[in-house]
């Protein structure tokens, strides 16, 4: 036992430790992912924050020591968004003639998922500093930490907002579809994928990508438009409010 302690902690220090302990918690929240059918609640996402954030607290691992390795995966985030405008390339004629329309939805599914979400926690008595870092949460969470920073909110809950709203509706989409008649057609797998694009950003976006090509597509779409119209609105919004 004491061996097994020493060999931790020296494991535990190491900068590798990060990248390792995430692919390896990821690798295997996948495999129960797929062998579950897919079912949103086994969210590969979902089940590797809990058992990383679990792990480092039970450990006493200091979260800068874990990012230290993770910033690897972190780097990739970047080039992983861009890949996300390749399926849009591919339809881009059918853009072309829908830009408005596309633009219009994008535009009232943002101001209505950060009105709600603002509205809701000054019913609940939150702080102003706590509303403005709750306003940008559906925008992916980089933007969302900039935007509040702009705002006087705070950059770190920021974050935590955005990732919980991508969670939720990865988790929740399939069954909130249903429940308001969505179905499975070509313009409704178009409007899965947008809707979860816009108020669930790039968690969202990766549950539609494994679900339907086109949805995974419009929800790329939908969240390259939130990040442009949050960094640009919410600023200007914020001044009056």
């Amino acid at each position: 036992m004491p061996d097994f302690v020493q060999l931790w902690v020296y494991l535990s220090s190491a900068p590798l430790f990060g990248l390792t302990a995430t692919l390896a918690v990821y690798v295997v929240a996948h495999g129960l992912y797929v062998r579950s059918g897919q079912a949103p609640w086994a969210n590969p996402v979902l089940w590797s924050v809990v058992v990383l954030g679990t792990t480092l607290m039970l450990t006493k691992v200091p979260y800068p020591t874990y990012f230290a390795g993770a910033q690897f995966i972190h780097f990739l985030l970047g080039p992983a968004v861009v890949a996300l405008g390749f399926p849009l390339w591919d339809r881009r004629e059918e853009l072309a003639r829908n830009w408005g329309r596309l633009l219009i939805a994008a535009l009232a599914g943002g101001a209505t998922a950060a009105i709600v979400a603002v509205l809701a926690g000054w019913a609940m008595g939150l702080t102003g500093e706590v509303l403005r870092s709750l306003a940008p949460k559906s925008v992916t969470a980089p933007v969302a930490m900039g935007v509040a920073e702009k705002i006087g909110g705070v950059p770190a809950l920021a974050a935590v907002f955005a990732v919980l709203a991508g969670l939720v509706g990865a988790l929740s989409a399939k069954a909130l579809f249903r429940i308001l008649g969505v179905g499975t057609s070509d313009a409704d797998w178009i409007a899965r994928g947008f809707g979860l694009g816009t108020v669930s950003h790039g968690i969202g976006a990766a549950r539609a990508l494994q679900v339907n090509a086109d949805a995974g597509a419009y929800a790329g779409l939908a969240l390259s438009l939130q990040v442009l119209l949050a960094a640009l609105l919410i600023p200007l919004v914020a001044r009056y409010f």
